[in-house]
């Protein structure tokens, strides 16, 4: 079977063992079914997921342009301390801002290579875990507003690492913690405009994903430079599909790739 279309990030659904699905335009392809079977990517064209035209990809799915103009692109979405939305501020679009920025927002502690901070509206819980490749996820604090997320996160990456080893998430190398344990001793270095919202009684999340075999020397496919790969399939984890022979392919950074897929 073959299928063509713009690569997005795989949506997921929290299940015992997580399912992963891929949209296309007139299909989806639920990736777990498509364990241990020999899949076939080329690489198109580009489209970019904002203006749709064949320009090439800068980041997050957008061509150059459509990244420093979009509002989903604004320095905010991953710098949440500096939203602007609950001054009444502007940064590229106040009303797209106005309707992310002024939600609720989760602060947590997560379990991917090592204990991490993270910050995520709520309505991404716990999508954002999944994404990430988390084996345990806890929120630690809910903020009316990105703002306050983000200068929490500020104050506690001084004391616990705030990005993935992808490497080491992706082989499985991950230790041991307590997430409630930490959450309790990072507390004392919370700014005190957010201790209000401080979550006492949450329960740590494990999150199961669908992988057959971890890679052990990985080698991360970029099709814009290797446009045709073919691999058997044998995990799924965080956005990355892992292959027999240790290729790992972050699906979420080629989004506005136009592929072809087929399933052998």
């Amino acid at each position: 079977m073959q299928y063509q279309g713009v690569l997005q990030k795989m949506a997921t659904d929290l299940q015992e063992t997580i399912q992963y699905y891929l949209f296309f335009k007139d299909d989806v392809l639920n990736m777990n079914q498509l364990l241990g079977k020999k899949l076939s990517f080329s690489f198109v064209k580009y489209e970019c997921m904002s203006c749709h035209k064949d320009k090439e990809i800068f980041r997050q799915g957008l061509c150059k342009q459509c990244f420093f103009e979009q509002p989903q692109a604004g320095e905010w979405i991953m710098h949440p301390e500096k939203s602007t939305a609950h001054l009444n501020i502007e940064d590229r679009d106040l009303t797209y801002e106005k309707e992310v920025q002024l939600k609720p927002h989760i602060v947590y502690l997560a379990l991917s290579s090592t204990i991490k901070v993270g910050v995520t509206r709520k309505t991404q819980v716990p999508t954002r875990w999944i994404d990430q490749g988390a084996t345990q996820a806890l929120p630690i604090l809910e903020t009316p507003n990105r703002y306050l997320s983000g200068i929490a996160e500020v104050a506690l990456k001084n004391h616990v690492a705030d990005k993935t080893n992808w490497r080491a998430m992706l082989k499985n190398e991950v230790p041991e913690a307590d997430l409630a344990t930490s959450r309790d001793v990072l507390k004392q270095y919370l700014p005190e405009e957010v201790l209000p919202y401080f979550l006492e009684n949450e329960k740590v999340l494990d999150l199961n994903f669908p992988v057959l075999q971890y890679p052990t020397k990985i080698k991360s496919l970029n099709l814009t430079k290797t446009p045709n790969y073919e691999g058997v399939l044998k995990g799924i984890k965080g956005q990355y599909l892992i292959f027999e022979d240790h290729t790992a392919f972050n699906v979420r950074n080629n989004e506005g790739l136009v592929v072809n897929l087929t399933v052998c």
